[in-house]
C-alpha cells in the first residue's frame, strides 16, 4: 500500500512540476516576443495535456475556459469584424470553450459532465442574438431589461421544484 501512495505522490509532484515549468516558459516568452494572443491558448493546451495524461477531468475546466477566452480574443483581434459583432464572436468562442469541457472529459477521463453546457449555452444564445443584429439586441433588451423581474421568479420556481422533488424521494 505504501508503494502505491508513494507512486501517486511522485506522479502528482511531476505533474505540478511540468505545469509550473510550462507556465514559466510561456510567461517568459511573453516578455521576449509579442505573444500576447498565444498566452491563454498555450495555457489551455498545458491544462488539457495534463488532463489527458492524468485522466482527470478537473484539468479540462481551466483548459476549456482559457481556451475559449483565448480563441475569442484571437478572433476579435485578427478578424476584420464590425465593432457591433465583436461581442457576439467572443461569446460564441467562450461558449465553445465551455462545450469542450464535457467533450474532453468524456474522451480522456471517461467522465460524463453536463453542467458546462449551462454557462456555455447561455453564452452561445447571447452571442448568437448579438450576431443577428438589431432584432437580436432588441430581444436581449426585452429578456434582461424590460422583463428582468421574471428571472428571479424563474429561479425561485426552480428552487422550490427541486426542494419539493427532494422531499418526495
Amino acid at each position: 500500500m505504501e508503494t502505491e501512495t508513494t507512486m501517486t505522490e511522485t506522479r502528482n509532484r511531476s505533474v505540478v512540476g511540468m505545469v509550473l515549468i510550462a507556465l514559466g516558459i510561456i510567461l517568459l516568452l511573453g516578455y521576449m516576443v509579442d505573444a500576447g494572443l498565444f498566452v491563454l491558448p498555450m495555457m489551455a493546451l498545458i491544462f488539457a495535456i495534463v488532463g489527458i495524461r492524468t485522466c482527470n477531468a478537473g484539468w479540462f475546466i481551466p483548459a476549456g475556459i482559457l481556451g475559449g477566452i483565448g480563441l475569442g480574443a484571437a478572433l476579435v483581434e485578427t478578424l476584420p469584424l464590425a465593432e457591433n459583432l465583436e461581442g457576439g464572436v467572443f461569446l460564441l468562442s467562450f461558449a465553445a470553450g465551455w462545450a469542450a469541457i464535457p467533450l474532453l472529459s468524456a474522451l480522456f477521463a471517461n467522465e460524463k459532465v453536463w453542467w458546462p453546457f449551462i454557462p456555455g449555452g447561455v453564452m452561445a444564445m447571447i452571442g448568437s442574438l448579438i450576431l443577428i443584429g438589431e432584432g437580436g439586441v432588441t430581444l436581449l433588451d426585452l429578456i434582461f431589461n424590460r422583463a428582468g423581474w421574471i428571472w428571479p421568479l424563474v429561479l425561485i420556481g426552480i428552487g422550490v421544484a427541486l426542494l419539493l422533488r427532494r422531499g418526495a424521494e
